[in-house]
């Protein structure tokens, strides 16, 4: 069976709340048996990295620079592309939903790629520059929808 992947973005620094929420973001979709993917560094990508393994999930980082050992210690494989920002085209065509977890304008310009590539995007709490990127109130609501599980589960 082929796993599905589901990239949780943000900001590489974020406060206590936003990375609780960005945790359970992983956790559950590691639960859910996804590949969780990140820009493999800290903060909400940090935060989500952690929860999919603790939950027994397989990480993925996408990181911006060319060496490996930048990762945050969560990220179980990762991709060193050395393409800084342009990173996030890879991230954004690898994933088949994004959960935008708080975030700043990288955040802001992932939405966009993954909007303009049809993508679902959910927001928690993060930007909603569009009618297609679908609000979320909680990690539980976020995971359903990026899955798109009709019964929250």
């Amino acid at each position: 069976m082929e796993r599905r992947i589901v990239a949780v973005i943000g900001p590489g620094t974020c406060d206590d709340e936003t990375a609780e929420r960005a945790r359970e973001v992983g956790e559950r979709l590691a639960g859910a048996g996804c590949v969780v993917l990140t820009g493999g560094l800290g903060g909400v990508m940090e935060a989500a990295s952690k929860g999919a393994r603790e939950a027994g999930g397989l990480t993925v980082g996408i990181l911006p620079d060319a060496r490996p050992e930048t990762a945050n210690p969560f990220v179980e494989l990762a991709i060193a592309t050395g393409l800084g920002e342009a990173r996030n085209v890879v991230l954004v065509n690898t994933a088949e939903a994004l959960i935008a977890v708080g975030g700043g304008y990288g955040t802001l310009s992932e939405i966009a790629l993954a909007l303009r590539s049809g993508k679902r995007v959910v927001s928690l709490g993060s930007w909603e520059p569009d009618a297609a990127v679908r609000a979320a109130s909680s990690p539980e609501e976020a995971v359903a929808v990026a899955l798109d599980r009709s019964v929250l589960t």
